[in-house]
């Protein structure tokens, strides 16, 4: 179930923090990170600061799950994506 994003672009981390509902609206609001360089080798994006925003919300998608997935993994850990949580590279 894909919820409205919300995210923000880290200048100091070079990545876009976002939340997602595993459990959909009524469960927990989990915080995760996406890097830059995942974000410019996974979709595409060459510029920096809200066009990554725009990027990740454009495939919040794909990003939702592959973050659903690692917090199942992982329900206490930091979750930063990575190149290696998407099909291409994993």
């Amino acid at each position: 179930m894909v919820m409205n994003f919300e995210g923000i672009y880290c200048f100091d981390t070079a990545s876009v923090r976002f939340a997602f509902y595993p459990e959909g609206p009524s469960g927990p609001r989990v915080l995760a990170q996406i890097s830059e360089e995942t974000l410019r080798d996974e979709f595409g994006v060459r510029e920096m600061g809200e066009h990554l925003l725009h990027a990740c919300r454009e495939h919040f998608h794909v990003i939702e799950l592959a973050a659903v997935a690692r917090y199942r993994a992982a329900p206490t850990g930091a979750i930063t994506l990575t190149i290696r949580d998407f099909g291409l590279h994993a």
